[in-house]
């Protein structure tokens, strides 16, 4: 039933409507169709070589209703470009052009990695690829021709061996000669290279990663258009032969496209050209030329002052229009008075070589170049020329930092960033700062190539880096100012760039034969004004060092400029750049120094890929937690590991958390932190460098002799060990005492300000409680050089063995152990311990220097769980040796023993006591309970406990 009604449906229909079924139906079966004689579609495509690739141009295929559509296919790389233009005519003064160029991730056979899987916003490439095909086409649309056009290119598909962006500039061309839209053209755009000095026509991306030059030409038969450049500094005497190469090979492509209009081209529209009429002009020039001329020929005024004069001339010519009724005159007003002004401005120039802030052609604006003026940062720089101000800074950063792209084509990262910005300030206006802009983007990676030429290769400079330009003040080429800016600001941060590179910006005033079009007399301009690039044919932006151009970026206003003179260009352009370098190598000439306060460090450490990922850890958390509590961030690499660290101090605490995690290579001599994890009779067996087992043997324990290994060390301590090389097992060997020889030919009994004291000396020992507890750290103090008396002595540490610890108990339960310090004294003066360290100080003098307690004690690192050791008393401070004619020994001190002591400092949280001897002992306060006394009081204590270094821990003893 179903059948038959959709059958009736079908014969009820007009017979169009069925034939264009059945055509469809037929064209997609691919056999002919047999009521239609015509095809649905007819693509039309015309093939040519340049180069060794075979190119094509297609249409009639794809996106039949735009203006004009075209597909261009070089390899298996494929990029439609479309043109449409609006039906009406806006009223404006301007041409409203758009092009949008669009890398869709589909193109390479990938998914995009964003949140929502899809593209998102214009990327920074695709901004410059559309500006790549704005440029060239964009003076050759006919003067007064002001209905919106856009330009859509996008690419297919790509295999990756071509760069997409000058095939979608030929694309435009070709699809613009199509459509109906009134247009000069056509355009051929060519890419050259160069590979140890041969030139090469369209490289593909592999041979363009090895040129030192990538010149993009853009030309119409017998003019140049648009130039862009990247060079690692070539010489003007070889740009000029690849400039007269390029322009042959570009106008391969201009034949092609021609055939392919003359089959299938639209007739050209006649669209209403806004032109202002005759009169209208001739009324404005009369009341406003000459007094136009007299501002432009006083070059005492400067870019607002001339700017506020000319506003007075316009609006007292309005006035007179506004008087007379006269409204079409007022509609042409701002557009006229504008003409008026470029006409005098040209006349002088090309009639008197005058411009009008009084400068001869070649004369380059006063410079004025500062670098360092930011000293906080990594590097900054000021650098003014005329009325242009550019402030430059850089920012260091990891690897890791380096800015992720996502072109179908190039290199997935870029480690060196130049951000322009153009703030609304630098012109005296109001705007909004809205995202990425078109013009900031250009220009920041034009100073960009020009900068990358000079930077240090990745194997030698490792760094990401960021340079920001932010433009204070705009009167001309504020790119180039960049360019200048940012070298300084590279040298300041400590960059071993090759060469200073400069930029300036050259421009032209032409006069065109009336009769044959072709330009009758021109002059060039060196370091043009903004006016000067407003009013002028040609804005030459040339960048480099003293050894060759770096980067180009040529923009015109007329439809082309012949070749000659552009090639003329570059001798004044190079006459500019000298003088401008001769300024910044005056205000630095060489890399700042490496050790600056605010130079960040890296380290490129290598490493296998297992102890890589112990490093990180699941999920990467261990790795986060080194960077939450150093400051330092780690990049992770195959087989590398890279760190960034803000200065030298970071990266060392850094450094020993990696060692500690993964280990190091081993080296004999080398010294290395480790935790006991066993004991033996023979020895202790060391956990460090990652995991790694290591013997230390009794034998390498102390200069001194030991009855038992645990009187030295214990489990879980932490200690500083030389490698000493390996014994017959293969045992890593470890030694303690070679540390502590090393220490004391280095007068390490002092620790210095900002230093950390993360090792045991020899008798330091972990109280078992704490480590039960989990309450042990390691101590780290800091000190202030005024209040440590550094020509004081180490305090004498010792071992004390089991059974001295017994004797002195059983000597202390039988009273034996209450001796007076006179008789301690006495009965130990022959065994004065280490004579030779004694030096004789003042007690008037320490007493002064402990008057005042310290400040850094309220933030030692104290022992909460062990109450016998003083909180905020740190041990390594109780060194000092004041000579009282008393002899008393460490040794000879017992637990028990009472002693009658002098107090020679005042802590927060207890007392320093002189026991006599150059020996000194420690009393802490109790708890809310601070005893009241002054420096020089006799206290009667008595020793209660050792340190865990052997100080004496004393306590008060009460008379009976």
């Amino acid at each position: 039933m179903a059948t038959k009604a959709w059958n009736h449906l079908l014969t009820s229909l007009p017979r169009v409507f069925t034939r264009r079924r059945c055509t469809i139906r037929s064209f997609c079966s691919s056999r002919p169709s047999v009521e239609s004689s015509t095809k649905l579609l007819e693509t039309f495509k015309e093939e040519f070589e340049i180069g060794n690739s075979l190119i094509s141009f297609e249409t009639g295929k794809i996106a039949r209703f735009a203006n004009g559509a075209v597909v261009m296919a070089m390899d298996e790389t494929r990029v439609l470009s479309t043109v449409a233009s609006a039906k009406t005519d806006a009223p404006r003064d301007f041409l409203p052009l758009t092009v949008d160029y669009q890398e869709k991730q589909y193109a390479k056979g990938v998914i995009p990695n964003t949140f929502m899987r899809r593209e998102g916003a214009p990327k920074e490439r695709e901004l410059l690829c559309g500006r790549l095909i704005d440029r060239p086409i964009r003076p050759l649309f006919p003067s007064g021709f002001y209905h919106e056009v856009q330009v859509m290119a996008n690419v297919l598909s790509s295999d990756g061996k071509q760069d997409p962006d000058v095939m979608a500039a030929n694309a435009t061309s070709a699809a613009l000669m199509l459509s109906d839209i009134p247009w000069g053209g056509p355009i051929g755009m060519i890419r050259i290279g160069r590979i140890d000095g041969q030139f090469i026509v369209n490289p593909t991306m592999d041979e363009l990663s090895l040129s030192d030059l990538n010149l993009v030409y853009a030309c119409t038969k017998d003019k140049t258009m648009m130039i862009d450049v990247q060079a690692r500094e070539i010489s003007e005497k070889d740009l000029k032969v690849a400039l007269r190469l390029a322009h042959p090979e570009a106008v391969k492509y201009l034949d092609p496209q021609i055939r392919l209009a003359s089959k299938v081209g639209k007739q050209k529209k006649e669209y209403k050209l806004s032109m202002m009429p005759g009169s209208t002009m001739e009324k404005i020039r009369n009341l406003s030329e000459s007094r136009i001329e007299a501002v432009f020929s006083d070059p005492t005024y400067g870019k607002f002052e001339r700017g506020e004069a000319l506003d007075m001339i316009t609006r007292d010519v309005k006035k007179v229009f506004e008087e007379d009724c006269d409204e079409e005159s007022l509609s042409s007003l701002s557009k006229a008075v504008d003409t008026v002004r470029k006409q005098i401005v040209r006349r002088r120039i090309l009639q008197k070589g005058a411009r009008v802030d009084g400068r001869s052609l070649d004369e380059v604006r006063p410079v004025y170049c500062e670098a360092g003026n930011l000293p906080a940062l990594h590097g900054s720089s000021l650098f003014s020329r005329g009325d242009t101000q550019v402030l430059c800074t850089v920012t260091l950063g990891a690897p890791g930092d380096a800015q992720r792209l996502e072109s179908i084509v190039g290199p997935s990262t870029k480690r060196f960033m130049l951000h322009y910005s153009f703030p609304p300030f630098s012109i005296n206006e109001v705007g909004k700062r809205a995202g990425l802009n078109r013009r900031e983007v250009g220009h920041g990676t034009l100073a960009e190539k020009a900068l990358l030429a000079v930077l240090p290769p990745e194997t030698d400079f490792p760094y990401t880096v960021r340079v920001n330009s932010e433009v204070m003040a705009s009167d001309g080429s504020t790119s180039m100012a960049s360019v200048c800016g940012g070298s300084m600001a590279l040298m300041d941060a400590g960059i071993h760039v090759r060469e200073h590179v400069a930029g300036v910006s050259v421009g032209l005033v032409s006069e065109i034969d009336p009769i044959t079009g072709e330009i009758s007399d021109y002059r060039i301009l060196t370091d043009i004004l903004g006016l000067e690039d407003h009013l002028g044919d040609m804005d030459f932006k040339i960048a480099g060092t003293r050894n060759g151009i770096t980067a180009i970026q040529l923009d015109i206003k007329p439809a082309g400029i012949p070749l000659d003179i552009i090639c003329e260009s570059l001798e004044p352009a190079l006459k500019g750049r000298l003088q401008i370098l001769d300024h910044m190598e005056r205000e630095i000439n060489a890399a700042r120094t490496d050790d600056d306060r605010n130079s960040p460090r890296l380290a490129t450490l290598k490493y296998n890929n297992d102890s890589i990922r112990r490093l990180v850890g699941p999920l990467g958390a261990l790795k986060r937690a080194i960077e939450v509590e150093t400051g330092a961030r780690i990049s992770v690499g195959d087989g590398t590991l890279t760190i960034l660290a803000k200065n030298q101090s970071i990266m060392n605490k850094v450094q020993d958390k990696i060692d500690f995690i993964i280990g190091r290579e081993i080296e004999v001599g080398g010294i290395y932190k480790g935790i006991v994890s066993s004991i033996k009779e023979f020895g202790a067996f060391v956990e460090f460098n990652g995991g790694q087992q290591g013997l230390l043997h009794r034998s390498e324990l102390s200069h001194e002799p030991i009855s038992q290994v645990s009187d030295v060390v214990s489990i879980g301590q932490q200690l500083s060990l030389m490698c000493i090389g390996q014994d017959n097992r293969g045992n890593i060997k470890l030694s303690l005492k070679a540390t502590i020889k090393n220490r004391s030919a280095e007068g390490s009994g002092e620790l210095k300000e900002g230093s950390s004291q993360l090792s045991t000396s020899v008798g330091e020992k972990t109280n078992s409680q704490d480590r039960l507890s989990g309450g042990y750290e390691p101590v780290v103090t800091r000190y202030e050089a005024d209040k440590i008396d550094t020509s004081a002595a180490s305090a004498s540490f010792f071992i004390r063995s089991v059974e001295e610890c017994v004797e002195e108990e059983k000597l202390a339960a039988s009273g034996q152990g209450r001796t007076s310090l006179n008789e301690s004294l006495r009965k130990d003066s022959v065994h004065a311990s280490n004579p030779s360290k004694k030096r004789s100080t003042s007690p008037k003098k320490d007493s002064v220097r402990a008057s005042k307690p310290s400040k850094e004690s309220a933030n030692l690192k104290t022992d909460s769980v062990c109450a016998s050791k003083p909180s905020g008393i740190d041990d390594s401070v109780i060194k000092d040796d004041n000579s009282q004619g008393s002899h008393l020994r460490a040794k000879d001190l017992k637990l028990g023993t009472v002693v009658t002591a002098i107090v020679h400092q005042i802590r927060t949280h207890g007392l320093v006591l002189d026991l006599g001897g150059g020996l000194k002992g420690m009393y802490r306060f109790e708890k809310n309970n601070k005893k009241e006394v002054e420096i020089g009081d006799e206290l009667r204590v008595q020793c209660s406990s050792f340190s865990s270094k052997g100080v004496p821990v004393m306590s008060l003893v009460e008379d009976k």
